[in-house]
């Protein structure tokens, strides 16, 4: 992660157990963390390519079974719960060859390279990523939001300057806004928690 390498930002926006490991390794300020959103899983494929059936759980099924490889986050809490699915759904054994655990930067970028023939993955992942096109979310009884966070106080270490850090404050308009469910291009897979954070 960018952040563990020492690079410096001003708002992330991850999941709630990512957060809290940053917060107790020193690289986040304690209690600066806010709920802003929940998640759904999409699928994507890559860019002109057909778009499968996804609209049932059957379908979904069957789809993933088609697939040569299907791309998803190696670690996180989207990976983990996709591959419960795929146990849920009665697959998980089918589906090991055909699994593509990625690195999260590369997840969806590697459909759009045509190393992969689909990525189940965060709806908000897929947003914005060049070469895929959104096929939609997963079945809705398979459905479950994933909460994210972001940081409104961030801890920049100085590399430079071992045990010397610099606390600067995020945009708190930001996360009011994020957080409050202002339209945007996320809006439609990124589910507000309401949240507002005291202007202090």
């Amino acid at each position: 992660m960018k952040i563990d390498a020492g690079e410096s930002f001003d708002v992330a926006v991850l999941n709630p157990p990512v957060i809290d490991a940053l917060i107790k390794d020193g690289k986040i300020v304690a209690g600066s963390r806010a709920d802003i959103g929940r998640a759904g899983l999409g699928v994507a494929v890559r860019a002109g390519a057909p778009k499968p059936d996804i609209s049932s759980v059957d379908a979904f099924k069957r789809t993933l079974l088609a697939a040569k490889a299907v791309a998803y986050p190696g670690k996180g809490a989207s990976g983990l719960y996709f591959v419960s699915l795929l146990d849920r759904m009665g697959i998980k054994v089918e589906m090991q060859s055909r699994l593509k655990p990625m690195a999260a930067e590369d997840t969806v970028e590697v459909v759009a390279r045509g190393e992969a023939d689909m990525v189940v993955v965060v709806s908000t992942r897929i947003t914005g990523v060049p070469g895929v096109d959104v096929v939609g979310p997963i079945p809705a009884e398979l459905r479950a939001a994933l909460l994210l966070g972001a940081k409104r106080r961030v801890m920049i270490l100085d590399i430079t300057a071992p045990g010397r850090s610099r606390v600067v404050r995020s945009s708190v308009h930001f996360l009011c806004v994020v957080g409050a469910g202002a339209a945007g291009p996320c809006s439609s897979s990124l589910k507000p928690c309401n949240y507002r954070l005291d202007p202090a």
